[in-house]
């Protein structure tokens, strides 16, 4: 087929408002896949997608559609919507020229929305404004139109209102997509006349062909079985197998330009694949290699954590389990490192709090791993009395306090979008959070929007769940990184019975200091065992105790098998469990169980 009877397109919106229900209706009116075998949200094949009812992994399909007359083939990518995985929506903008922008009538524009067109926006991509649930009670349909044709600058007329869930109008975006989005010849004319190239907009593995590069041709064609040439590595292979996704692999004999696919390399090495880069055919030794394309940025992973398997024997299996999911997920990143009390580990570099959720959560269910996991952490930058400037991922890498000339810390922009209704209560909560509040814009007269700024820690100490906890769930949040700032901090340190425990060690603001180390030493004392001996739990600045808790002794009566007779036996029997109390308080170490780790650093 031509390529002016293609179409790519993406489709985006807000957590949870609809797209891969969209995507399901999409699936079923093309006849992509039988209706009696579309699952709810049919798209998200991973267990925990369907669990939490969200999508993590992007998703590329092809559908054919006839439109007065003519047959079309649609490569739809489904993308996630969570803050956290917006590096997956502009992996999957770039190999598009059109998205559907989805809006829940029952919310209105969320954070994300905003964000999400935005990234649209610096694509250049024709947007589709579509209402979704308009057949549910709740619906606010006039506001929610618009609230969007306000911020798209488009006439109310424009807006496509649906439901996704009944197929109501779903048939309408289809041939919006084929009247508005332009096919890839409009964009690159002469496309199919030029030499091979292809840019890798995300990779997964297969344990016989290797790595499976999904691929956007730019240009030229490629056939089963040709040479290529990964650019950036100037890795050459054999393709194993190409085709298209129906959404099963399926495979075909050739991949044209402006044409959604997928490449097996081969390859079995998963880091040498990587995404946004150029696949090109193998040149003749005096060939010259075409220009790579325009890959898109990486993103920068700006929260820490550290990741030790609960059995030490099991590093290795920890380790070949992440390599697996950096071929799927390119913003993680990791590298080993070893701590005393937990062994050997991997320091692990993520987006966002639920970036670290969903890994951890992945790799304790894809490959049966019992893991301990440090508390998330942000990335400081220190400037030494030599002038000297560090990175510093955890708090075990804090440097002496009395060594430091000066901190900055990343700070991010909020945007929080909420009824009206909350905006006393949302702004309270934000006064802790010790940022600069910028202004407040209205959507419309019941819907605000907050402008803050604020350092990055407060992100990963739950800022999200506290919003949606104080809005009752009605509010949204996005974030972008600012940079760097002076941050004013110290290195909290725990010692559980005169020792050290690094894995509890934090960085905190100064101010913030005392009550969490008040925090942070009660609920150890919850957590802990008891032992045959008292247990000092100490929070340490500088050398100084700031808070104090104490586990009293597991005690056994020593007399209880004493009957009558005089009373200083009973006494000597005391004194001398008091003295081998004692002897064990000056020798004995406190042996801490994963699941404490686990406990404190969920808290």
């Amino acid at each position: 087929m031509s390529q002016e009877n293609i179409r790519n397109f993406a489709i985006i919106a807000h957590i949870d408002h609809g797209k891969s229900t969209l995507s399901d209706r999409l699936l079923d009116l093309t006849k992509t896949v039988e209706t009696k075998k579309i699952t709810a949200q049919f798209l998200d094949s991973m267990e925990l997608e369907k669990e939490k009812g969200i999508t993590i992994k992007l998703k590329p399909v092809r559908m054919q559609y006839n439109y007065l007359g003519k047959d079309y083939i649609l490569n739809l990518v489904d993308t996630p919507g969570h803050v956290d995985f917006s590096y997956e929506v502009s992996r999957s903008l770039a190999a598009v020229e059109g998205a559907v922008l989805l809006v829940d009538a029952t919310q209105g524009i969320q954070a994300q929305t905003l964000a999400n067109i935005e990234l649209a926006k610096k694509q250049n991509l024709v947007i589709i404004p579509v209402i979704n649930k308009i057949d549910m009670p709740a619906a606010k349909i006039e506001e929610s139109v618009e609230e969007l044709a306000n911020v798209l600058k488009i006439s109310p007329e424009e807006v496509i209102k649906i439901s996704a869930k009944n197929g109501l109008n779903v048939e309408q975006v289809l041939q919006a997509v084929i009247e508005k989005v332009p096919s890839p010849a409009v964009k690159n004319p002469d496309a199919t006349q030029k030499p091979f190239r292809a840019l890798i907009f995300d990779s997964t593995y297969d344990s016989f062909k290797g790595v499976l590069a999904l691929v956007r041709v730019i240009d030229g064609q490629i056939s089963d079985r040709e040479k290529i040439l990964l650019v950036a590595p100037k890795l050459q292979a054999e393709i194993k197998e190409l085709g298209y996704f129906l959404p099963p692999l399926t495979a075909q004999k050739t991949l044209m330009a402006g044409e959604i696919g997928y490449i097996a390399t081969g390859i079995k090495e998963p880091g040498k694949v990587r995404v946004g880069d150029t696949i090109v055919k193998l040149p003749a030794p005096n060939e010259v290699i075409p220009t790579p394309l325009e890959g898109y940025s990486e993103p920068n992973p700006m929260v820490f954590a550290s990741f030790y398997p609960e059995d030490p024997e099991e590093f290795d299996v920890l380790k070949v389990a992440l390599s697996k999911l950096k071929l799927q997920d390119p913003a993680l990143v990791y590298e080993p490192e070893m701590k005393e009390a937990l062994g050997r580990g991997f320091r692990c570099g993520f987006l966002g709090t639920l970036h670290v959720e969903i890994i951890s959560e992945r790799l304790e269910r894809e490959f049966n791993l019992g893991l301990v996991i440090s508390t998330p952490s942000v990335i400081y930058k220190v400037v030494n009395r030599k002038a000297q400037e560090e990175l510093v991922y955890s708090a075990s890498d804090w440097p002496d306090q009395t060594n430091i000339e000066s901190m900055e810390e990343p700070w991010v922009r909020l945007e929080i979008i909420a009824p009206a209704s909350y905006l006393g209560k949302l702004m309270d909560m934000l006064k802790d959070v010790q940022g600069n509040y910028l202004d407040t814009n209205y959507l419309s007269v019941e819907r605000s929007i907050i402008l803050y700024e604020a350092p990055l820690r407060a992100i990963v100490a739950n800022l999200y769940d506290k919003i949606k906890s104080i809005s009752q769930g009605y509010a949204s949040l996005n974030y972008q990184m600012l940079g760097y700032r002076p941050a004013k901090l110290v290195k909290l340190e725990i010692y559980i019975a005169g020792k050290k425990e690094e894995a509890f060690s934090r960085v905190v603001a100064d101010g913030d200091a005392y009550p969490e180390g008040k925090r942070l030493v009660e609920k150890l004392k919850e957590a802990l065992p008891q032992q045959q001996f008292t247990v000092a739990i100490q929070a340490i600045i500088g050398g100084k105790v700031i808070a104090r808790e104490t586990i009293s002794a597991r005690r056994k009566d020593v007399t209880d098998y004493l009957y009558g007779g005089d009373k200083s036996r009973k006494k000597k029997l005391l004194e001398k469990q008091k003295k081998g109390k004692k002897l064990m308080k000056e020798k004995g170490s406190v042996n801490i169980p994963a699941k404490t780790f686990l406990e404190i650093f969920r808290s």
